[in-house]
């Protein structure tokens, strides 16, 4: 018996079937989103919320807090001593310590303990 030949589905239609099928983004999908981003991006620059640091009692970044810190320390400050002087929670304070060092403003003296460069 001779089989019956069906129409023939093209590349094109089988590829937008699996787009659709798996939810994968388009280019058009992509772009969409690039716009709503920089249209986000425009309202935080024109409203002033964008690279705004928030200062201490002193007018301080807490940045400039820890390093003072570790300034007033000559022999080296560990991270429990500048934990208690600035009052900072741990992860704040590593982060900082991290930045500081990244920048060459603080150098490691041993595990824990930081001097000024």
């Amino acid at each position: 018996m001779a089989r019956k030949k069906g129409k023939s589905v093209s590349f094109d239609a089988m590829v937008k079937f699996f787009i659709h099928q798996y939810e994968i983004p388009t280019k058009r999908d992509v772009e969409k989103l690039m716009s709503r981003l920089d249209r986000i991006e425009n309202q935080l620059k024109t409203s002033g919320a964008v690279g705004a640091r928030r200062a201490s009692k002193k007018g301080a970044t807490a940045s400039d807090t820890v390093l003072e810190t570790i300034k007033s320390l000559k022999q080296g400050a560990g991270f429990a001593d500048i934990q208690a002087k600035t009052g900072y929670n741990e992860k704040k304070l590593r982060n900082i310590i991290f930045r500081l060092n990244k920048l060459g403003k603080i150098k490691r003296k041993s595990r824990g303990v930081y001097i000024a460069s």
